[in-house]
């Protein structure tokens, strides 16, 4: 099912348009008022617009550790309607501040705007995993990114447009009218149970903001995603802001060329966002964030340069005048281009935080990931302040400084969990090198522990695997193949364990199996070759009898995989392979998985035949799990 067919489903569409409101709303009031500051106030812009933005950010930092503690006790939907409630209230108030045009009411209507965003943030992103399966998230999420960010184009035009008019009233009715017709859609928003409903609420700021932070690295991966996506937000808030001031100080652009630059990196986003789910195949594929992340250092650095290149006018030029001069379109593709690189690396994130979190505590993880988020953008905030009106940099200065900590932090973080690149790499190879039709994925358990067992055909089996299989795996595989230059590092950043014949080498023998115990023991998923080698000529070799006593040493579920059609593909085996049938480069691979097989029927024989039956093409059927 396409992901588009979600804004026809009632769990989906009317949350949908209610958070599309909401941060519709928010961008309308913000960037009216950024605007005004811009284009309309006196003294330190740049100072101005940067203090916007932090508090904006700063009821993140300080209400979410409760916000997440509320949407985990209580039910979600009224929680929802009670928020927008809120909404239409701060927007009266923002009406007001704009008619008796008061910049220092309307800033502290900006903190209350993000005070309730912040509250709407955790039952936001704990209601997608309620209402959307497992194979719906990457979607789900890429539609709510993708609206986000349509929202800041629609919201910057609209809000750009009424703060230009001569009468203030038009501003002060569009923003009560979009709270209002966000509450309106919350109405048929359907029940969302509580997730914990037994928590007691801790309402000291502090103490509950300590133990939300605290409470986030017991889980690695969560932990992990939380930072790589709070880094993008920091990224992302310091070129957003920029822009209206950009593009008078640097594009002598006027406020209709702000308005495009805006919407390219919002479309750009949008587009990003929706790829997610072609490229990752509904999985969630996190393969994808280091090439966005290749992607915000290559295009960001490229628009400083290319934006430090135009010449500077005495007036602000129209759209028309803009796109006249040499170097405009290289600074409107690399805005886009930043946007699609964004949209590639935060979606999948958000979907792994989601799908890794603990159902129970879902909201409260959220809850830490929106704290830091705001951390970071409030020093994002900070730093464009500190480099812009401190240090007196130009916009470009601050661009190349932040691009230059971009890739800092992403040698740190793929250093440190090479898994990233790892499944980069995979991805890559999966998607390009092979074209993979993948049969019965539902059958590999989501969580707990399970032996899988395949035929084994080519040098990079684990790959094929481990690309399409959405649990990280333990491989089981031959220390000869494990030790292959270039792969080495993608397999020992995967965990996988190398094993010897006995006669080889005992001790490694021993070894392996004494790891594989420790895994299956922790939950992990690990995949085994059973045939010891690979096929010499295509057929499956008899099974080796160490699956047998893997399954009795550690009983579990055992679940039979097949390869099918990748004999004579690259990799398969080396060089006369690839002289032989050099037309499988880009080989078609079936890839079938059957039903899970009880420990105490899986003797090796049995799993001899489930292979080969999944194998032969003409049958192509599952296992029965009473066998």
């Amino acid at each position: 099912m396409s992901q588009f067919n979600l804004l026809k489903e009632k769990r989906f569409a009317p949350f949908f348009l209610t958070q599309f409101f909401g941060a519709f709303n928010d961008n309308v009031f913000k960037n009216a008022l950024i605007i005004m500051i811009a284009f309309k106030v006196t003294g330190d812009s740049d100072l101005l617009v940067n203090l916007a933005a932090a508090l904006f950010i700063l009821p993140f930092f300080l209400f979410s550790a409760i916000a997440g503690q509320i949407a985990d006790k209580y039910e979600k939907s009224s929680l929802v309607r009670k928020i927008k409630l809120v909404e239409i209230a701060i927007m009266t108030i923002a009406a007001i501040g704009f008619y008796i045009n008061s910049v220092p009411l309307l800033l502290f209507v900006l903190f209350l705007m993000g005070t309730q965003s912040s509250l709407f943030g955790p039952v936001k992103y704990g209601y997608l995993p309620q209402h959307l399966h497992k194979d719906e998230l990457v979607g789900g999420n890429g539609l709510i990114e993708s609206s986000t960010f349509l929202s800041i184009l629609l919201g910057t035009i609209l809000g750009g447009i009424l703060i230009a008019m001569d009468s203030i009233l038009p501003i002060a009715i569009a923003v009560i009218c979009i709270a209002i017709a966000g509450y309106t859609s919350a109405q048929f928003i359907p029940k969302t149970p509580s997730s914990s409903p037994e928590i007691k609420l801790n309402l000291n700021i502090i103490k509950a903001t300590y133990h939300n932070i605290k409470f986030l690295p017991s889980n690695r991966v969560v932990f992990l995603s939380v930072l790589a996506i709070s880094w993008f937000w920091f990224y992302g808030s310091i070129f957003l802001m920029q822009i209206p001031n950009f593009t008078i100080q640097i594009l002598s652009g006027n406020k209709a060329v702000a308005t495009l630059l805006l919407s390219m990196f919002s479309i750009g986003i949008g587009v990003g966002s929706l790829l997610c789910e072609k490229l990752s195949g509904k999985r969630v594929e996190i393969g994808l964030v280091p090439l966005g992340a290749i992607g915000l250092a290559i295009f960001g650095w490229d628009l400083a340069i290319a934006s430090e290149s135009l010449p500077n006018f005495t007036k602000l030029l129209t759209i028309k005048e803009f796109l006249a001069v040499d170097g405009s379109t290289r600074v409107l593709l690399d805005l886009t281009l930043i946007g699609i690189s964004g949209g590639l690396y935060i979606v999948p994130l958000y979907a792994l935080l989601q799908e890794r979190s603990d159902s129970k505590f879902l909201s409260r993880v959220i809850a830490g990931n929106n704290i830091i988020n705001a951390l970071f953008m409030v020093i994002a905030a900070v730093l464009a302040m500190f480099i812009l009106s401190y240090l007196n940099w130009s916009i470009p200065q601050l661009f190349k400084v932040t691009v230059a900590l971009n890739i800092l932090v992403c040698i740190y973080i793929f250093t440190v969990v090479p898994e990233f690149l790892m499944r980069l790499i995979v991805w890559f190879l999966v998607s390009t090198i092979y074209r993979i039709k993948p049969q019965g994925m539902e059958n590999i358990p989501h969580e707990g522990a399970a032996l899988l067992c395949c035929n084994h055909v080519s040098f990079v089996d684990p790959l094929i695997l481990g690309g399409y299989i959405r649990r990280p795996v333990r491989f089981v595989m031959y220390y000869k193949i494990f030790n292959i230059p270039i792969l080495k590092w993608i397999f020992k950043a995967a965990k996988a364990i190398p094993i010897a014949g006995y006669k080889e080498d005992p001790k490694m023998y021993e070894q392996a199996f004494k790891t594989v115990k420790e895994a299956l023991e922790e939950g992990d998923l690990v995949c085994i070759f059973p045939e010891g080698g690979l096929t010499p000529d295509g057929t499956i070799q008899e099974f080796k009898s160490g699956i047998e006593r893997i399954i009795k040493e550690t009983p579990v579920p055992v679940i039979p995989m097949a390869l099918n059609n990748l004999w004579g593909s690259l990799f398969s085996r080396k060089d006369k392979m690839l002289k032989r049938r050099p037309k499988k480069f880009l080989a078609k691979i079936n890839l079938n998985v059957g039903k899970s097989i009880k420990p105490e029927n899986a003797s090796r024989m049995f799993l001899y035949d489930k292979v080969v039956e999944l194998k032969t093409p003409s049958t192509q059927k599952d296992c029965d799990s009473d066998k």
